[in-house]
């Protein structure tokens, strides 16, 4: 059996990964199960699931998630903080991590599992986009495997020979996007949108930050940084197309004239069904796609206009060193003071824009500096709203 850590296990992410393990139980173990500050969730799973271990990252409900599983009897080992996450991404019995994490919270658990060896399920973009070049250096000096759980970087690497675009005849690469609920939404009244609209995805069940994230474009701007490192990609070779039925998740332009798409019903269990059984291919209770239902594929360009993020992204990713480290940062905040209701949503690019011109980008060489400047972004960017108008 395969074991298995989950960092991020309430999540979207977490759940439908549970979903898909619960339909082969006799070839995955979980091993560990964590959570933030959603005790009764984790508590509820880990009743279920009867892990080895519990991680909460806030210490108060890790605290919290003992007392309640010493009432049930489970002997379940709890652990907290960024330590625990550490430690259990990278037990010597763990054989693959799912890396489902919202933010940047999930770096240094994930660069543990690299340096372990893991097989990274990787569904967290901050990760590398924070430290692409430091994560996978490390990936390739332990001997860890690295595949993809985000729709559009798993449809890319089902639509390669190999895990790069080098010496595979490949032209380019195509990120779809649905373009959220404001794609044809009118541009003069964005200022006023709220965060249950922003959060309203037409076509995917994600969490609150994702889901602002997607409405912005903020989430495909990570999403072609992230491409750039795991793919071995130049910004010229990646382009964003608007296609709203969300069924095509990605392709892939050869030189020939070929173009490879990989198709699927709008449902996470599908690429992390194929990451956890890779190369096999294994059922994950996503009903087969109808194409004669569906009847009709759409694409649009990218309206930049519209999305002012994605243009942000694809500046920080030319510029290199810790640009992207201080992008992902400011939008973090960014997004989580519109979530407070504390900013705008029309705001949110121009302040990710401020602290990006404001801030001096540095070699992205070590993890102090990652971290140095992560937080040095984050400080600024809070500033910067507080003193909005």
């Amino acid at each position: 059996m395969k074991k298995i850590t989950i960092l991020g296990a309430t999540s979207t992410i977490g759940i439908n990964t549970l979903d898909v393990i619960k339909l082969h139980q006799d070839e995955f173990q979980v091993i560990a199960l964590t959570a933030h500050k959603q005790v009764d969730r984790l508590a509820a799973l880990c009743l279920e699931w009867q892990p080895r271990y519990a991680v909460m990252a806030d210490h108060q409900a890790a605290e919290q998630l003992e007392q309640r599983l010493k009432k049930n009897n489970l002997s379940v080992q709890v652990l907290s903080g960024s330590e625990g996450l550490i430690h259990v991404a990278s037990l010597p019995q763990v054989d693959m991590v799912m890396a489902a994490i919202v933010g940047s919270a999930c770096l240094l658990p994930t660069l543990a599992a690299a340096k372990a060896g893991k097989r990274i399920l990787l569904a967290n973009k901050e990760a590398l986009v924070m430290s692409g070049q430091l994560f996978m250096d490390t990936v390739r000096q332990h001997g860890a495997e690295l595949l993809p759980i985000d729709s559009e970087h798993n449809a890319i690497f089902q639509c390669l020979p190999s895990s790069t675009l080098k010496d595979n005849g490949v032209s380019h690469i195509l990120l779809t996007a649905s373009g959220g609920p404001f794609r044809t939404y009118p541009i003069d009244q964005l200022h006023n949108i709220t965060p249950d609209q922003a959060c309203a995805h037409p076509n995917w069940i994600m969490g609150r930050k994702i889901s602002v994230d997607s409405a912005t474009m903020m989430n495909k701007g990570l999403e072609v940084i992230e491409a750039s490192w795991l793919f071995a990609a130049t910004s010229k070779q990646i382009e964003v197309v608007l296609h709203p039925q969300s069924i095509i998740h990605s392709l892939v332009q050869y030189i020939d004239g070929s173009v490879l798409a990989q198709l699927g019903n709008p449902d996470m269990r599908t690429p992390i069904a194929h990451a956890l059984a890779w190369p096999k291919r294994i059922a994950s209770g996503v009903p087969h796609l109808n194409l004669v239902e569906i009847a009709q594929l759409d694409f649009e360009a990218m309206d930049y206009t519209r999305f002012p993020c994605l243009n942000l992204a694809y500046e920080a990713m030319l510029a290199g060193g810790t640009s992207s480290t201080i992008l992902n940062a400011a939008n973090e905040i960014a997004v989580q003071a519109f979530l407070e209701e504390r900013l705008a949503f029309t705001a949110i690019p121009k302040i990710i824009e401020t602290t990006l011109s404001q801030l001096s980008s540095h070699l992205a060489n070590t993890l102090e500096i990652i971290l140095e400047d992560d937080a040095h972004a984050r400080d600024f960017a809070q500033q910067a709203i507080n003193n909005y108008r």
